[in-house]
This record gives structure tokens, C-alpha cells and sequence, in this order.
């Protein structure tokens, strides 16, 4: 790898992916060699647009001398199986959320990545975005926190027959949809028990579902009762983005991108800073530590955690009980 350009390879050509084609070719440290993915055309439009090199499929990609760096950014359920084959060719590893939807996968690919002394990277954006920044420069006023609840509800009419909404594909729905629980983890620590229901309105295609609805409680070692609430589809009708944190001297509410802090007193409006830039404050903090061994905003025992309380909730919903960790 030239300490002046560190060649990259994005498998991917969905959102996150072009996004990130975007901030490689702005970065003065590296070029961006080429995409894979599952439609020829898809993959020579997108490289015709970002102006790279169309790869026939991924396995070519990460055997590529030119690729120092490979970017997962497709399918939950394909991400194991790239980030292996990507350290088994010495390549380091940058994988969007989750790492991977069964925990013994992502515990294999850690180890696999320090025996071959490569960067195994998870991100998680939303550590860097400008609700999970406002919350933390704010949480001392509330006091001691004592209970918290994320809702993120979208209605999608008709519900689209894509991967995020194929059972197999995208995962159980705390694991795909992973951040919902890492900013709070990130935050309050270890999680000591969880219960949890998923709920799924299935579409004419057993693959897919047409609307999801999870509802997940979790009692963290520090006393803080936490409820997530996460659905998508057709059968829900109200959209909703919003965190709340109260503690015994008051509250913190996030409604979408506006927050307030709640005093006994009324409502005090909070600075929150925009979303924008995060994909590249990412890609940044990779190189950084490659080049300059800075060391990262959030380590892999930090996700491989949120992702063992994924799979706890997921125990919990299939067997209607509460689990402990």
C-alpha cells in the first residue's frame, strides 16, 4: 500500500456505495480501482458514472494487486462471506453495518482479521451524526437516565421487493437495522437482559415481507431501561423518527433532526448539527489509522456486542421470553 494512495474496491452499487465512490474520488489519499455487484449493467453504469473500472464480480475485485482496501457495502447476508475472502487475500476490510447476522460469523471474521494483520473496520455513522453528538454533550443535564426509548417508523406503499425486506437478506430486523441499538450501547455499555416481539405481514412472495414491526426492551447493567420500536411497510401508516432519554432532572427529546432539552421549567431548544459529510468523516478515520495509526472512532468489540444483543433479541422473539446476557 503507497503511503501517498491507498487503492480502494467498493462491492456495492446501492446508495451507500455510490456515496462512497463519491468520497474516494474527492480523497487525496486514495484512488478508487473499481465496483462488483450482482447486475453487469447496474455495475458498468455505476462505474461509468464514477469513473472506475467495472469488475466481472467480486471475487476478481479483491484479487485485484491494485486494491488495498475493500469496501462491503451490499447485502447483510453476503457480508461474511466478502470480508473473508478479502482478508484471506491480505486486503483490510471496511464493512457496512452489521458485520454480519449470525454472531459466530462475526467473532470468526475478527479473529480471522488479527491473524492476518489486516483492518477489520464496521461502520457505524450514526456515532458521528448530529443527534448521537447533540445527546452526548447534553446527557450530563438530565441527571441520572433512567429509561430511553428510539422509534423509527416508515411506511412504504406498495413495500418495495428488495433485499431490505427479504427475511434471509437483510437479517432479523434489530441485527440489519444494528444502529438502532448501537447508540445506545455506544453510550450506556453492557446490556444485561432483553425481551423482544417482531411481528411480519408477509407478501405474496414467502421471500419477502410486506411490513415489519420489532419492538425490543432492554435493561442495561446500569439500570437504564431502554425500549426500541422499529417497522417499515404497508400495514403502518404513521411515520416516526424520534429518541428520548429522561433522567431524574429532566429530558432530552429528538424529534427527526430537532432536539430539546426538557426542564422543569419548559422546553429548551438544543443545537443539533446537520447529517451531512459522515460517509466521508468515515472513510477519513480508516485512513487515518492506516496511514497514521489514529486510532478509530469505534472498535469491534464495541459492535460485536450490540450485534450479541441483536441476536439475544432475536432468541427472545422466537421463543416469547425474556433472555439474559
Amino acid at each position: 500500500m503507497s503511503s501517498t494512495s491507498v487503492g480502494i474496491g467498493i462491492v456495492g452499487t446501492g446508495y451507500a456505495a455510490k456515496v462512497r465512490a463519491e468520497v474516494v474520488n474527492a480523497e487525496p489519499r486514495a484512488t478508487l480501482i473499481g465496483v462488483a455487484g450482482h447486475t453487469p449493467e447496474t455495475v458498468a453504469a455505476f462505474a461509468q458514472t464514477h469513473n472506475t473500472q467495472a469488475f466481472p464480480n467480486w471475487q476478481a475485485l479483491i484479487h485485484s494487486d491494485n486494491v488495498n482496501v475493500v469496501i462491503v457495502s451490499n447485502l447483510n447476508s453476503e457480508h461474511p462471506a466478502i470480508a473473508r475472502a478479502a482478508l484471506f487475500a491480505k486486503k483490510h476490510v471496511i464493512v457496512e453495518y452489521p458485520l454480519a447476522i449470525e454472531v459466530s460469523e462475526a467473532e470468526s471474521l475478527i479473529a480471522l482479521a488479527k491473524n492476518q494483520n489486516c483492518l477489520l473496520h464496521v461502520e457505524h455513522i450514526e456515532l458521528m451524526g448530529g443527534v448521537h453528538q447533540s445527546l452526548i454533550a447534553n446527557l450530563p443535564k438530565v441527571g441520572t437516565p433512567f429509561y430511553a426509548r428510539y422509534a423509527t417508523i416508515v411506511p412504504q406503499r406498495p413495500a418495495p421487493k428488495k433485499w431490505t425486506f427479504n427475511h434471509e437478506q437483510f437479517g432479523f430486523p434489530l441485527m440489519g437495522a444494528l444502529s438502532r441499538l448501537h447508540r445506545f450501547t455506544h453510550i450506556f455499555g453492557e446490556v444485561k437482559s432483553v425481551s423482544c416481539r417482531v411481528n411480519y405481514q408477509e407478501s405474496d412472495d414467502p421471500a419477502y415481507y410486506s411490513t415489519c414491526q420489532c419492538s425490543g426492551q432492554f435493561l442495561f447493567k446500569n439500570g437504564l431501561l431502554l425500549d426500541i420500536i422499529y417497522g417499515k411497510g404497508e400495514a403502518l401508516w404513521q411515520p416516526e423518527r424520534k429518541l428520548e432519554v429522561h433522567g431524574d432532572r429532566g429530558a432530552l427529546i429528538f424529534d427527526g433532526d430537532r432536539g430539546s432539552h426538557i426542564t422543569p421549567n419548559g422546553p429548551i431548544e438544543l443545537d443539533v448539527p446537520g447529517r451531512r459529510g459522515l460517509f466521508s468523516r468515515d472513510t477519513a478515520a480508516v485512513l487515518d489509522h492506516l496511514l497514521e495509526q489514529k486510532p478509530l472512532y469505534v472498535t469491534l468489540a464495541e459492535s460485536l456486542h450490540t450485534l450479541k444483543v441483536a441476536e439475544a433479541a432475536r432468541r427472545s422473539a422466537e421463543i416469547g421470553q425474556s433472555i439474559e446476557l
